[in-house]
């Protein structure tokens, strides 16, 4: 089998995994006895605890290797998170959380590093094989609104589960990367001594760090205004649908607008649809808006790649780990931590604090290379 088939199977296996779980965990959450501002704690306190588990994970892989690091956080989070749908009360579901966030964070990261790793040695399209992975992502997601329908949102929590569990086995099929030797590894923090992921990590936190109140607040706010959870599950898939998309057929636009011009397109994109958001909850408008996910993430993460990638070989585990905290993970627990007390006085219009930073973000992405 291909390098390019292999990474396509892992990234398919590991994106159905979060699509199943990322629209309704809020909801098992609520479901779990905890209010706005207890779910927005602990989806804070999760995400920091990736924040902070990444790096590690990316030192623990460069002295052992990157499939079995990989694999073994595939299967403690695939083990841990049905646990989330049997316990009550804030005490119980944070600590699932926590310990399943440790797990998961360095999942999607040393993909990313082994894909551009194994992409230097012999190239292939990264955008149509991380495509595999938002196309499952869709159809996890639309699996999940039905199930949720039917049986509940815990139900949910086992379709990721094996997902996961599916992810572990792939890994160890993956092209090797062993451990870097000790001359090559350095300081964790090496790669900010480079000015292009020092412009780059700005650009990613206000940017991606705007998809917090969509992550995790969107479901709820859609059904408390009515909306079905099969429905639901469709908008969260149709974003997807637009990034299989670009991620399939815009190699030449990616191309044209290089990394400069892909972040400037998220920005904009991203303060056009959160300030729509923040306004209607009629679906005939919120399924075009929600398109715009090819913009708002699929662009900015081709930004990031494509930043990452010009970086030298050695920093790759380093660079995406520390990418994935600083640059993505940092700004989403601030604004995690806010959102849910933004949602409780704002309501829908919290969305467009949300637009505020992709404002900020066109600034940022400015200081980006063209290349």
């Amino acid at each position: 089998m291909s390098p390019a088939a292999r990474f396509a199977l892992i990234f398919g296996a590991q994106f159905a995994s979060l699509g199943a779980a990322m629209p309704f965990v809020p909801s098992v959450l609520a479901a779990g006895g905890l209010s706005a501002q207890q779910v927005g704690l602990v989806l804070a306190l999760g995400t920091g605890t990736r924040l902070l588990a990444n790096p590690w994970a990316a030192r623990i892989a460069d002295r052992t290797g990157l499939r079995g690091t990989l694999a073994l956080g595939a299967v403690l989070a695939g083990l841990l998170l049905p646990a989330l749908g049997w316990g009550q009360g804030l005490a119980v579901l944070l600590a699932v959380y926590v310990v399943h966030s440790a797990a998961v964070a360095p999942i999607v990261t040393l993909s990313d590093a082994a894909a551009i790793a194994e992409m230097r040695r012999r190239p292939f399209d990264y955008g149509r094989v991380r495509a595999a992975g938002s196309v499952t992502f869709i159809l996890a997601a639309l699996a999940a609104g039905q199930v949720a329908g039917l049986w509940g949102p815990g139900a949910v929590l086992y379709i990721s589960a094996g997902a996961l569990l599916l992810t572990a086995a792939l890994a160890l099929s993956l092209p090797p990367h062993g451990a870097l030797p000790p001359a090559a590894r350095g300081s964790m923090w090496e790669p900010l001594r480079h000015a292009a992921f020092r412009r780059l990590l700005p650009a990613s936190a206000l940017i991606q760090g705007s998809h917090a109140m969509y992550n995790g607040f969107s479901t709820l706010h859609w059904q408390a205004a009515g909306l079905s959870p099969g429905l639901v599950g469709a908008l969260w898939a149709t974003g997807v649908v637009a990034e299989v998309g670009l991620f399939l057929f815009g190699r030449r636009i990616v191309d044209r607008l290089g990394a400069r011009g892909l972040a400037l397109l998220a920005a904009g994109a991203g303060a056009v649809r959160w300030t729509i958001t923040g306004i209607t909850v009629e679906p005939w408008l919120l399924f075009p808006v929600n398109a715009l996910h090819a913009a708002t993430f699929g662009a900015m993460h081709l930004a990031a790649i494509r930043s990452l990638g010009a970086l030298p070989p050695a920093l790759g585990a380093r660079a995406q780990a520390l990418h994935t905290s600083l640059g993505v993970g940092l700004a989403t627990g601030v604004m995690m931590v806010l959102a849910g007390p933004l949602y409780a006085a704002l309501d829908g219009r919290a969305f467009w604090v949300m637009a505020g930073l992709c404002a900020m973000g066109m600034v940022a992405a400015v200081r980006l290379p063209r290349g």
